[in-house]
């Protein structure tokens, strides 16, 4: 017999980390063969460079305001903003003030 898949729940994503002063944090909240679930915590001015990721991802932002750049686009995205990126996008984050964002990294 198998054993029973079980849930996972985060009750409150941002309880999960606390925005560093004047820096970046990230912390992996959940992980398995299918996804991975990434908190991010920028305070203002703070950013993370032009990159890419072999996988596709999803960004939500749970709090604060931040330009994502996405290739030749860039979007002020607040809390509500869904972005879908596919796998090897160039994209880029600058917070504009405290802000936590939720990566998810889809396999």
């Amino acid at each position: 017999m198998e054993p029973t898949p079980t849930s996972t729940v985060i009750e409150s994503l941002t309880g999960e980390l606390e925005i560093p002063k004047d820096g970046t944090l990230s912390r992996v909240l959940y992980k398995d063969d299918d996804v991975r679930l990434v908190l991010f915590g920028f305070d203002t001015d703070q950013e993370l460079t032009e990159h890419t990721a072999a996988l596709p991802a999803i960004v939500q932002v749970i709090s604060g305001r931040a330009k994502i750049g996405l290739g030749d686009r860039e979007v002020t995205a607040e809390p509500d903003t869904w972005i879908h990126m596919p796998a090897h996008q160039a994209h880029s984050v600058f917070a504009l003030e405290p802000t936590v964002l939720l990566l998810t990294l889809l396999r």
